[in-house]
């Protein structure tokens, strides 16, 4: 569903006479007066969508009427905006740029065989939007009616099978019996049975919230044991008329196992960053389209380029660039924040050099704003909080790796274990928990693998590594 509305040309040549019956000399004046990007004021005068929420600002601020200013001269007025109450999106909008080979590649898989499809990768990439985008995408070959989301973020939601099954199927239109909710394979074979006969597009989000592990027995194991055989059935039907769409942080290992015997019916998608051609798009999308060649322009790219095409964390700053005290001015932004982005670059040039380590840098791409800490860093200490709780070592391996500015053998990291007397297998699991939760990046070097860190996850990881003396000595 639409996010976003714009003004209809019929009421364009209006909104000048009504700029100034309301005190604002210019769209400046206006812009400062509601503390919005003027961008934002730009694009409704010029008939460009921008969200409902500064829509209706604009529209309050000008004394006209939100309900009329998207429709033609001399039609009825409508609830407008009534649909977008009832939307089932809240990652997905119109800033949504690029991934045109990525949703293409997985709109065919689902649309043929593929049954499950995770979308894992780190906090922020935008798993839960590609989710959303599939969805619209598939839309017109899936009856609306059953379209289902769980959304494990969602503290409300059931996590026990039981629960979700009950719920999933009641979206669809189904009875479910005070008996048959405690009644778990009961609610296992309807909800199975349900899938199979009927389309379904079913978007689960956050399922690590719903994962579990420890050091003997290992990682991301699904808390209820009934998901496994649910997700075991789903892929071992011999036919099966639904789809689902899972978003993750950590990979199940359940999964894996299972879809190994199954391999033509589900599908990993790993999430990575925006390209440099995308994360310009993005920041043109929000209200900076600058002048090529521009120093605003070059900003912009050096601050896609270091946060490595990082969806939620460009659109913060875009939001925070747009917003007071910058109003759209992008070179006060970058005089303000812009060494942040230097010290990354530096490093990043010292690493080409032949200067690989730098424990002592001190990297904020995390955090050198308030709204950043909120929005990014809090995001992402819940994936290391997890992992200090269930995977120490791993915790402690993804610390000291982070004095590594660039790609390093393997070898090199799990050499970092070596103080604390681990054997080479539980080493290797250490790494792996890292793998699981993509918290670390793979790379292939004259025939060797390579190991790294996302630049945002760095920086964060340099912040921890400070206090890892915190763990010196045995655990309780």
């Amino acid at each position: 569903m639409p996010r976003s509305v714009k003004v209809h040309p019929d009421h364009q040549p209006a909104l000048v006479a009504a700029l100034k019956r309301n005190g604002f000399a210019t769209q400046s004046d206006l812009a400062a007066h509601l503390e919005v990007a003027l961008s934002t004021v730009s694009n409704f005068f010029r008939g460009i969508k921008v969200s409902v929420s500064k829509f209706e600002q604009i529209c309050e601020a000008l004394g006209l009427d939100k309900r009329t200013m998207i429709l033609p001269s001399g039609s009825s007025s409508a609830p407008i905006l009534d649909a977008l109450s009832k939307s089932d999106f809240f990652a997905y909008d119109d800033a949504w740029v690029g991934r045109e080979s990525v949703v293409n590649d997985l709109t065919g898989r689902i649309a043929e065989s593929c049954r499950i499809l995770l979308i894992s990768g780190i906090s922020g990439i935008g798993k839960t939007a590609l989710g959303e985008r599939l969805v619209v995408e598939l839309e017109q070959g899936w009856h609306r009616h059953f379209y289902v989301r769980v959304n494990f973020d969602n503290q409300e939601q059931a996590t026990d099978f039981a629960g979700v099954a009950a719920m999933v199927l009641e979206r669809c239109g189904q009875k479910v019996t005070p008996d048959e909710r405690s009644d778990v394979e009961t609610l296992l074979a309807r909800l199975v049975s349900a899938l199979q006969k009927q389309p379904v597009l079913l978007l689960v989000d956050s399922l690590e919230n719903i994962l579990t592990g420890n050091e003997e027995e290992g990682w991301s194991k699904f808390q209820d044991k009934h998901f496994v055989r649910f997700f075991h059935q789903v892929l071992a039907s011999e036919s099966f008329a639904s789809r689902l769409i899972l978003t993750t942080q950590e990979l199940p290992g359940q999964i894996q196992e299972i879809g190994s015997r199954y391999r033509t019916v589900w599908h990993n998608q790993l999430l990575s960053g925006l390209s440099a051609d995308e994360q310009y798009a993005l920041f043109e999308k929000t209200g900076f389209a600058m002048p090529p060649g521009s120093a605003e322009q070059s900003y912009l790219l050096r601050i896609g380029q270091a946060y490595e095409g990082h969806p939620l964390a460009l659109r913060i700053i875009a939001g925070e660039m747009g917003s007071a005290p910058f109003f759209g001015n992008v070179v006060a932004y970058w005089n303000k924040f812009g060494n942040e982005i230097e010290q990354v670059e530096q490093a990043i040039a010292a690493a080409q050099a032949g200067q690989v380590a730098g424990a002592d840098d001190r990297w904020q791409l995390d955090r050198f704003t308030r709204t950043l800490r909120r929005n990014v860093r809090n995001r992402l200490e819940q994936t290391f909080q997890r992992l200090q709780q269930d995977a120490r070592y791993a915790y402690i391996l993804l610390c000291e790796g982070s004095v590594y500015r660039c790609a390093v053998p393997e070898d090199w990291w799990l050499s970092h274990l070596d103080y604390w007397n681990q054997s080479e297998a539980e080493k290797d699991a250490a790494l792996d928990a890292l793998r699981d939760r993509f918290l670390v990046e793979e790379t292939i070097n004259n025939h060797h693998c390579f190991i790294r860190q996302h630049n945002l996850i760095r920086s964060i990881s340099l912040d921890h590594l400070k206090r890892l003396d915190d763990f010196k000595g045995p655990f309780p």
